[in-house]
């Protein structure tokens, strides 16, 4: 398990991606770790990404476009990710980290 793998999660409104985002050393030897929430965008439900969101899709191991909703960080027990999905592709890692920076204003950023 690293940092950019897309795991499955069980969030309290279902079973969807998640983009894990700690860094390294956190992934490797604490118990909880941070991930962004993902939302499948089946077909006929397809839509523009937000401000806020990124687009992953079967270069980044899913099986349909998929929304990373990059303004809020969830923390959750490594222990429960279920499968491995594929990891973010390195152009999207840089997108998704300044929506982040962007989405929590952080430092005013």
């Amino acid at each position: 398990m690293s940092p950019w793998e897309v795991w499955d999660y069980e969030f309290a409104w279902g079973t969807h991606p998640a983009v894990i985002v700690s860094n390294p050393v956190r992934v490797e030897r604490k118990p909880e770790i941070v991930v962004l929430a993902c939302r499948t965008l089946r077909p006929g439900t397809e839509r523009d990404p937000e401000a806020n969101e990124a687009l992953l899709d079967e270069a980044d191991g899913l099986d349909w476009k998929t929304l990373v909703r990059c303004d809020l960080l969830w923390t959750v027990p490594k222990a429960k990710l279920t499968r491995r999905r594929g990891e973010v592709t390195p152009a999207r890692r840089k997108d998704i980290a300044r929506k982040i920076v962007q989405g929590l204003a952080v430092a005013g950023l």
